[in-house]
């Protein structure tokens, strides 16, 4: 049996480089709630490929910028 491999992101540290960026303010961008952005970054929810463009292009930032998938 093969484990699912986990992707991690560096949404945090992005919202407090860009001025303390709130969850909510981020959800207001990207068309979410708080609390999808909430388990966006605690790793408890995978955001579709769109999402994850939407919120690298929040950031003006690439998606490896943002997600990180382990080797």
């Amino acid at each position: 049996m093969v484990k699912p491999t986990k992707v991690t992101n560096s949404i945090r540290a992005l919202r407090f480089a860009q001025g303390e960026m709130t969850q909510a303010g981020l959800a207001d961008r990207i068309g979410v709630t708080r609390q999808t952005v909430i388990a966006i970054e605690q790793g408890r929810y995978s955001p579709s490929l769109e999402m994850a463009f939407q919120i690298a292009r929040v950031f003006g930032v690439g998606l490896d910028d943002v997600f990180q998938y382990p080797d």
